[in-house]
């Protein structure tokens, strides 16, 4: 890290003499051509005007070759930035709570990572350049002023105004800016949504009502898009017709100044030479006051997230995860994801190591709420969640996540190869690791189907596969982490239910002798545990075997014969025959 500032820093110093550079070679080959205008047509010395237009060849070349490294650094230092501002951006949004990623929208997150960085990155370009161009603008003045100062403040008298009407043009361009950042972030959500939402687009014959939206953010980009244009459309001829004015005053003035024998044929040529010389840099003040405008909106929209602080964060005593076998204990917790809508209500609950417990409850029970309390992606509002005698709260992070491993029902993989999603969590596994939990997932016979096996590379998500197949290589990838606790948040539930007995003995064989959480709408799957526990609006109403609560507990069989009804799960099917 210190050698990449310390190469900024170089890149920067050496970008700021060559605009430096830039700027007096520029302003000395005016001065040389009032030389070779007003001393080189000499009768008596014939080698006067070449030497002279050597001198502003020689100074041209300089100022061509600063031009060449004032852009290249400046594009360097503006790249490197770019880069290290997304990478910020990436560390963060990884830092950043669950809650946080909850509420945000993945296209939104997307468009201020790429769209905001790079209006960003843009208006760091012309930083260079625009300072540059400051400098000259004074380093002219002066010039003028000694040359001579009734003809440079008729020549300058524009600027003024120039600058007024820049300042206008600012204040109203700003928050058409930054509308148009916020339309270009909507436009991206929109076909982020509607890529990633193919199949039900497709599924429901949707099209239509996509292209309606994506022509409702787009024409929402464009009119702010044209408003933009219409203010500098307003402001442009501005920059063109000044310098114009100033050329007219002068030729005037400065001609009859000649006349007048007050200055020389070469002072009143300098003179042009400089006020066309300041025609660029005024038509970059339209451009650097737009981009200006909206890297200003791009870096807020960029500021909001790094300045977002995460609210799980780690103890600045954290202490490692005791050694134990996994016992959880949760002792009186509350908590909501909503202070309104409270989802656990003073919940008590021990998971003894080693122990297999499968959560069943009605939706909005709390079930998924409790396995993430575990690994702490949320905080509890009262109570405490032990880890093996240790709040979750008091230890390091890393070790808290390394011991407990979630397959989620919404199971995701990475573009990537079958190999590589498995070993995710250690990519330093070997191929026999890797080979050995697939087969306890009961996903190594179909990887080894596959065109390339387990060097198969995966579609986005991993759609390429069946929801079975997904679930199994998560599966593997959970048990290759070999954690202390193994969460299981409805993992079968792609399973197709004739095949589910597939992966059940391997489950069994994964399960045992680990404190293992099931959260499981299925009969079979949910036997599978050592103990049920029946969560009903937040508190535990009821708990036992499998058996025993379907003997016991009306309300176990409710829940059961409701979710099974819902699923619309086949009384015929083998797993049927045990729901009354």
């Amino acid at each position: 890290m210190r050698e990449v500032a310390s190469q900024s820093r170089r890149a920067i110093v050496l970008g700021v003499l060559a605009a430096l550079g830039w700027t007096v070679a520029k302003i000395t080959i005016p001065l040389l051509a009032l030389r070779a205008v007003d001393r080189g047509i000499d009768p008596y010395d014939r080698g006067a005007l070449m030497r002279w237009s050597i001198a502003v060849v020689v100074a041209t070349v300089f100022v061509g070759g600063f031009t060449a490294y004032r852009r290249y650094a400046a594009f360097k230092i503006s790249l490197r930035a770019e880069a290290e501002l997304r990478r910020r951006l990436f560390d963060q949004l990884q830092r950043l709570h669950f809650g946080y990623h909850d509420r945000a929208q993945i296209g939104e997150l997307m468009a201020r990572a790429s769209i905001d960085a790079k209006q960003v990155q843009m208006l760091l370009v012309f930083i260079p350049v625009a300072g540059a161009n400051v400098v000259m603008v004074l380093g002219v003045a002066v010039v003028l002023l000694v040359l001579n100062a009734k003809l440079a403040l008729v020549s300058l008298a524009a600027l003024p105004l120039l600058a007024v009407a820049a300042t206008r043009f600012s204040r109203r361009l700003h928050p058409v800016a930054t509308d148009l950042q916020q339309r270009l972030a909507d436009m991206s959500l929109v076909v982020e949504e509607a890529v990633s939402g193919i199949r039900v687009v497709k599924g429901f014959g949707a099209e239509a009502v996509e292209n309606r939206r994506l022509e409702k953010a787009a024409g929402g980009v464009y009119g702010r898009a044209m408003a933009m244009a219409r203010l500098r459309a307003a402001f442009n001829p501005l920059l063109d017709v000044l310098p114009t004015v100033g050329l007219v005053a002068v030729l005037f003035v400065g001609g009859r100044e000649v006349i007048a024998g007050r200055i020389t044929v070469g002072a009143l040529i300098a003179f042009n030479f400089y006020i066309l010389q300041l025609g660029f840099p005024l038509r970059m003040t339209s451009f650097v006051v737009a981009q200006l405008s909206r890297a200003s909106a791009a870096a807020a929209r960029v500021y909001e997230i790094l300045a977002t602080e995460p609210e799980i964060l780690e103890p600045a005593d954290a202490q490692p995860l005791p050694p134990g076998g996994g016992e959880i204990r949760f002792e009186g917790v509350s908590f909501g994801y909503r202070p309104d809508l409270p989802v656990l209500h003073g919940l008590d609950l021990v998971v003894r190591p080693g122990e297999s417990v499968a959560l069943v409850g009605p939706t909005g029970s709390g079930k998924s709420t409790v396995a993430r309390l575990v690994p702490r992606f949320y905080d509890v509002d009262a109570g405490r969640v032990l880890i093996d005698g240790a709040d979750v709260r008091d230890l390091k992070l890393g070790d808290l996540r390394d011991a407990v491993a979630i397959v989620f029902e919404d199971t995701f993989l990475f573009t990537d190869t079958v190999r590589a999603n498995i070993a995710f969590a250690d990519d330093g596994s070997s191929a026999a690791e890797i080979e050995r939990a697939a087969r306890l997932a009961g996903g190594h016979e179909f990887v080894t189907e596959l065109p390339a096996g387990y060097e198969t590379l995966l579609g986005e998500h991993g759609f390429s596969l069946s929801g079975g197949q997904r679930q199994r290589v998560a599966i593997a990838r959970a048990i290759l982490a070999d954690p202390r606790v193994l969460i299981l948040d409805d993992a079968t539930s792609s399973v197709d239910a004739t095949k589910e007995h597939e992966i059940r003995a391997a489950l069994d064989e994964v399960m045992r002798g680990r404190t293992t959480i099931i959260i499981a709408h299925r009969p079979a799957t949910i036997a599978l545990a050592d103990r049920v526990v029946l969560l009903d609006e937040g508190r535990v109403v009821a708990e036992g075997s499998h058996d025993e609560l379907l003997r016991t507990s009306e309300r176990y069989r409710e829940v059961l014969a409701h979710v099974s009804d819902a699923a619309g799960h086949d009384r015929t099917a083998p797993d049927a025959e045990v729901v009354p």
